[in-house]
C-alpha cells in the first residue's frame, strides 16, 4: 500500500483538520465519482471514531470506496468475505499448536488490521456476525481466556445486501447499534456513468488513489475531534430529538442513550467541515438520519429497502418538527 509522502504531526486547528478531511474526500473522489455528499459522510464516520455500513444492491461501488479509504490513510487493510460457512475463527484468528516445543501460540486472522471490510456481512449467519461485536465495541478479542488489543486507529466498513435479497440474515439490533454511520451510495448520475464507461471502463480506480494522511495523523484528529465544543444548548437539543422519536407513534423503538451519544460524535467532526471547534444545531441535523435511521425500529410489517426508507423519512420529519436553539 503506498505510504504518506511527508511524515505529519499533530492536528492543531480545525481550520488544518478540516484540511485533512478536504484532502481525504477528494482521494475518494477519485474511486467512486459522483457522490461528494455520501464521501463526506464516510469521511465524517472515520474521523469521529466510527464503525460505517453501506448497504445497497451489488455494483455501486461499496468494496472500491472501503479499499480507497484504506488507501487514502495507508492504513492495515483486510477484507473478509462473508458467507453461510465462514466461522468466527476464520475473522478472529486460533490457537496453533508448535509440535517441536509443544506449545500453543496464537495466530491472528484477519480481523488484526487497521481497516477490516466485512463484504456482504449480512450473508454470514449470526453466530459469524456476533464475532465483529467485541472487536467494534471494545477494540479487542477474547479467545481461549487471552484478551487481544486490535491495532490503532481500528475501524470496520461493512457492506450488506438489502434484506429483502435471497440468501441474506438481517443484523441484530446489537450489531447495527455499534455502527455510527449507514449510507446507500445508490446508482450514480447518467453523466457520470456515460464518463466512466469512456474515460475507464473495466479499470480499477484504486491505483489513483494516493495516501494523504496516516494512521498517526488520524489517530491525532480522533482525539481532536473529542474536544470539539458541544454546549448545553445544543446537548438539550439532541436530548429533545432522542425523546420525539421514543415518543414517535410510528415507532416501537426511538433512540437510544447509545445513539444520543453516536450523534454527538458524529456532530463534532461534521462541525469540523466549517473550520469550527463547536457545534451547531446544524451539524446535528445533517448527521441525525445517517446516524439514526438503523437505530430506530418502526411499528409497521415494512422490511428490507422499504423500512430503510421508511425510517429515514421519519427520522427527518422529527428532525424538522423540534425546534432548534437559535
Amino acid at each position: 500500500m503506498t505510504q504518506p509522502a511527508r511524515v505529519l504531526g499533530p492536528v492543531p486547528s480545525p481550520a488544518s483538520a478540516r484540511a485533512v478531511m478536504e484532502r481525504l474526500a477528494a482521494q475518494l473522489g477519485r474511486a467512486v465519482q459522483g457522490k461528494p455528499e455520501e464521501v463526506r459522510r464516510v469521511v465524517t464516520c472515520v474521523v469521529a471514531g466510527g464503525h460505517l455500513l453501506l448497504e445497497d444492491m451489488p455494483g455501486v461501488g461499496k468494496t472500491t470506496l472501503a479499499e480507497a479509504l484504506a488507501r487514502a490513510c495507508a492504513l492495515s487493510f483486510a477484507r473478509i468475505q462473508f458467507t453461510a460457512d465462514l466461522l468466527p475463527a476464520d475473522i478472529l484468528g486460533a490457537q496453533v499448536f508448535h509440535a517441536q516445543t509443544a506449545t500453543f501460540s496464537f495466530r491472528p486472522g484477519p480481523l488484526f488490521r487497521q481497516l477490516v471490510l466485512a463484504d456482504e456481512l449480512n450473508r454470514a449467519p449470526p453466530r459469524t456476525q456476533s464475532a465483529l461485536l467485541e472487536g467494534m465495541a471494545q477494540g479487542q478479542v477474547s479467545l481461549d481466556g487471552q484478551t487481544h488489543a486490535l491495532p490503532s486507529p481500528f475501524t470496520v466498513v461493512a457492506t450488506q445486501n438489502p434484506v429483502d435479497f435471497s440468501g441474506t440474515y438481517p443484523l441484530p439490533d446489537s450489531q447495527l447499534d455499534r455502527f455510527l454511520v449507514r449510507l446507500s451510495l445508490g446508482h450514480p448520475a447518467p453523466d457520470v456513468e456515460a464518463r466512466l464507461l469512456t474515460t475507464r471502463g473495466a479499470a480499477s480506480p484504486l491505483p489513483s488513489v494516493e495516501a494523504v494522511t496516516g494512521p498517526e495523523e488520524l489517530a491525532s484528529l480522533r482525539e481532536f475531534t473529542q474536544d470539539v465544543k458541544l454546549d448545553a444548548t445544543v446537548a438539550d437539543y439532541v436530548v429533545r430529538l432522542a425523546r420525539a422519536t421514543r415518543e414517535h407513534g410510528d415507532l416501537e423503538r426511538g433512540a437510544s442513550t447509545r445513539a444520543v451519544l453516536a450523534l454527538g460524535s458524529a456532530a463534532r467532526a461534521q462541525a469540523l467541515w466549517e473550520g469550527r471547534d463547536f457545534v451547531t444545531p446544524g451539524d446535528v441535523r445533517a448527521m441525525m438520519v445517517p446516524c439514526w435511521a438503523h437505530r430506530v425500529l418502526l411499528r409497521s410489517a415494512v422490511q428490507g429497502v422499504s423500512a430503510r426508507d421508511e425510517a429515514a423519512h421519519l427520522v427527518e420529519e422529527i428532525a424538522r418538527k423540534v425546534a432548534a436553539p437559535r
